[in-house]
Parts: structure tokens; C-alpha cells; sequence
């Protein structure tokens, strides 16, 4: 099974990244065998719909499952929408996440956990 992770590093001992839409980088990883691969996200710097694009591209690699702490609404329904399981990790490594995952320790999410972002421009509109 192919599941991504939003991380905020390229490894399996990164960070797992608070933002889903946003975050620096997502790690694909084989569930069965930890084979991963780091790839940028190109929406990161998006000016708005940072969320919906970054779904549609993960969806793109063929992405299974998502594995992140946050995941905003429009990014919610456009993963759900294509029958991704979508998977709450609160804060710790990526591999940490990948062995409660495996162990299925993990709660399926019911709904997006935070609203739609401010975009590119921050709260205070300068980039961040």
C-alpha cells in the first residue's frame, strides 16, 4: 500500500509536517517494505487553493492513504472524494506515524480539522 505523509523534512526521521496543504515536503512511502520517496510540494507557495492542488497531486502519485496532523476542508473533500482514507498523526516522526499506522493505531479523520487557510500571503498578507 502506498501512503503519503506530510513531512516537514525528506527522510523517515523527519518531522510529520502540522499543515497538509502546506507543508514542505511529502514522503510516499510502501507501508510493507518503508521504501519511501521525498517530493517537494508544488503548492506549497500557492496563492489560494494550496489545499486542493496539493490533494490533487497526491491523488496524482497514486497515493492510497494520507498521514498528517491537519488537514484543511477543501483538501479534505477533494482526498475523500477520490476514496482516499484520510488519518489524523499528531506530532512525532514520520517512520512513528508509518508504525502506529502499520499497527493500526491511527483514527480514521471524520471531517477537515482546521478551516480553510489564510493563502500565501499569511494572516497579515506578507508572504511567510
Amino acid at each position: 500500500m502506498r501512503i503519503v505523509v506530510s513531512a516537514d523534512g525528506d527522510n523517515l526521521d523527519a518531522q510529520v509536517s502540522p499543515t497538509f496543504g502546506r507543508c514542505p515536503v511529502y514522503l510516499f512511502v510502501d507501508v510493507e517494505s518503508l521504501a519511501y520517496e521525498a517530493v517537494p510540494n508544488p503548492a506549497r507557495l500557492a496563492a489560494g487553493g494550496a489545499g486542493i492542488q496539493a490533494a490533487q497531486f497526491v491523488i496524482g502519485q497514486g497515493a492510497q492513504a494520507v498521514l498528517s496532523d491537519n488537514v484543511g476542508p477543501n483538501a479534505f473533500r477533494v482526498l475523500q472524494a477520490a476514496g482516499l482514507s484520510i488519518y489524523q498523526v499528531r506530532p512525532g516522526t514520520v517512520r512513528e506515524a508509518i508504525e502506529r499506522f502499520r499497527a493500526g493505531q491511527l483514527e480514521k479523520m471524520q471531517g477537515p480539522t482546521t478551516g480553510r487557510g489564510p493563502g500565501a500571503a499569511g494572516p497579515r498578507g506578507r508572504p511567510f
